[in-house]
């Protein structure tokens, strides 16, 4: 049902999920060595985001015949320069990511393979929410970055966040 191009792409997007949610775990150890723990929840609870999405893929992957092929996945680095550092570079990725999803889907809409287009949608909307989320937490972090108290805040209301698994359509 899903041609070998299409499903290439999507195991290889499967690949950059799970890479995503290894980084954004490196991201996080790097703010609980600073003992950050709010940030930290932030992005672990980011890195279940992205392995939760490439479960969704890999499903979907199995749902229409495709051929599942579990891709090598690099180590992320595990360095950074500072917080802003680490929320541009956040950014950045979820950039890529968005790329990388519009190539599935124009490929998928060459193909007239409309039935990956509609599972993407979903994918399309969620990296709109991600891109704005990540944006507005830079402009955050260059705030606070520089005042104890701010930051102090800002730790304590990126730890009230929890992981909440897509709902099944």
């Amino acid at each position: 049902m899903v041609s070998e191009k299409i499903a290439k792409l999507i195991n290889e997007q499967i690949a950059h999920e799970q890479y995503a949610a290894q980084y954004y775990l490196s991201m996080s150890a790097w703010f609980s060595s600073k003992d950050l723990d709010g940030i930290a929840n932030y992005f672990r609870v980011q890195s279940k985001e992205e392995l939760m999405h490439a479960d969704k893929m890999f499903d979907y992957l199995n749902d229409v015949g495709g051929e599942i092929i579990v891709g090598e996945i690099p180590k992320p680095p595990h360095e950074f320069d500072n917080a802003t550092d680490i929320f541009e570079k956040a950014l950045a990725h979820e950039k890529v990511v968005t790329k990388s999803i519009f190539n599935i889907v124009k490929n998928a809409n060459d193909e007239g393979d409309f039935a990956t287009t509609s599972f993407l949608q979903w994918f399309i909307n969620e990296q709109v929410e991600e891109e704005a989320s990540a944006s507005q937490l830079v402009t955050k972090i260059k705030m606070v970055c520089d005042n104890p108290s701010a930051l102090y805040l800002f730790d304590q209301e990126l730890a009230q966040r929890v992981f909440v698994p897509a709902a099944q359509a």
